[in-house]
């Protein structure tokens, strides 16, 4: 009845923007003002190539909440460098025979917060009169005889290019494909005493319960008592809120060695670890962020893997070609295959994995590694450092 329900509403929506000339016309359309659809959009301003387009940025809801945060590495200065909140030079790793705290040099770990995001990314658009910010459901995208389209309750939108960063329904897994979920909840808490070390971030502490899957947790300390504790899962489902809160617990009095807290800020939130292929364009609907393949499958790696399909974004349309921009670095997404295999069929612990790989590897290659920009020399000597068998086996499988 629902499903029914659905599509009649759906049809009456697209009938009335459809005939009751109800359309409208834009160069570029960008559906979705997260994190890809906002920063396309700043690269194409920053550009200063594309100001004759007329362009619009379309979303559900305002972006006025600090409901994530993006950390990730660079060797320099980005785009966003102005709002980055902190940086690290070091980071500690944990796990059960290795503790190490490792230097990131040439690299530099960074932190981004979701408000201060969308609020400078909002402030530079409401710069440039050829953009316009709209918020209203989107219903569908659609490529029909008339072109490139966004459907809304109340009308037609119709593009040149249609930037989409919206999943409408989830992938099912194929043969050889995987759906692990990457979750997590953090916690800003402020302690009486002095438990941090400002200087450096802890990526990864496998020193809690494995039993839902691989597990860890990871620190941005702020202050020497203020930081995000965060507890993080690669599994097949989700868990009771009151786990993640019970483990986040339990790492502070157990390891902080502190019940003497206050938590004054929480986020929650998830992302696909999918080796699923997700398309990158549909006529002239182009694909950007997880729905256009952009989240690394075996880390939930996403920010700087925006910033470079927006940068390759930018400069196809300016060369005023299709925008359609793929990488040709097949084998990175084999690694990713056989690691998703792995931590599927829990064939090796993931902590295992990562403790072997940050143990007997030097940390900027890993990085570069994880940023799928590894010579494959980095990645010879990456796989030569894991279990040998289980991972031939799993890689046998992609092949």
């Amino acid at each position: 009845m629902g499903y029914h329900f659905y599509l009649l509403s759906f049809n009456f929506y697209l009938f009335e923007a459809i005939f009751m000339d109800n359309t409208q016309r834009y160069d570029f359309v960008i559906a979705g003002a997260g994190c890809a659809g906002l920063s396309l959009l700043i690269h194409i301003i920053r550009s200063g190539k594309l100001h004759d387009k007329k362009i619009l940025l379309l979303d559900k809801e305002t972006k006025n909440k600090n409901d994530r945060t993006w950390c990730f590495w660079e060797t320099r200065p980005g785009l966003f460098e102005p709002i980055v909140r902190y940086r690290w030079e070091n980071v500690w790793f944990h796990g059960d025979d290795f503790s190490s705290q490792l230097s990131l040099t040439p690299y530099t770990y960074k932190l981004i917060s979701g408000i201060d995001f969308y609020e400078y990314c909002l402030s530079i658009i409401k710069q440039h009169p050829n953009v316009q910010v709209q918020y209203e459901n989107i219903l569908h995208i659609i490529n029909d005889e008339k072109g490139a389209a966004v459907i809304t309750p109340t009308r037609r939108i119709e593009g040149q290019y249609i930037f989409n960063s919206i999943i409408f329904n989830k992938p099912a897994a194929a043969p050889g494909e995987y759906n692990l979920i990457q979750h997590f909840k953090g916690w800003t808490v402020e302690t009486k005493n002095n438990v941090f070390d400002p200087s450096s971030a802890t990526l990864m502490d496998f020193r809690v319960g494995q039993e839902h899957g691989t597990s860890f947790i990871y620190i941005m300390p702020f202050t020497a008592n203020r930081a995000l504790v965060e507890y993080t899962l690669f599994s097949g489902s989700l868990l009771p809120n009151d786990e993640y809160d019970n483990a986040l617990r339990s790492y502070i009095n157990n390891h902080l060695h502190t019940n003497d807290y206050s938590i004054t800020a929480q986020e929650y939130g998830m992302i696909p670890m999918t080796n699923y292929n997700f398309p990158s364009h549909r006529g002239n609907i182009i694909n950007i962020g997880t729905a256009g393949g952009q989240t690394k499958p075996s880390s939930g790696y996403t920010f700087q893997f925006i910033q470079k399909h927006s940068s390759g974004i930018v400069a196809k349309l300016i060369a005023g070609l299709h925008p359609v921009v793929t990488e040709n670095k097949k084998r990175f997404r084999f690694y990713d295959s056989t690691l998703l295999d792995i931590l599927t069929n829990k064939t090796v612990p993931g902590k295992n994995i990562f403790t072997t790989l940050f143990k007997n590897n030097k940390p900027q290659q890993v990085l570069r590694f994880l940023d799928n920009e590894s010579t494959l020399g980095d990645e010879l000597r990456i796989i030569s450092s894991l279990p040998t068998w289980p991972f031939l086996k799993a890689a046998f499988k992609q092949i």
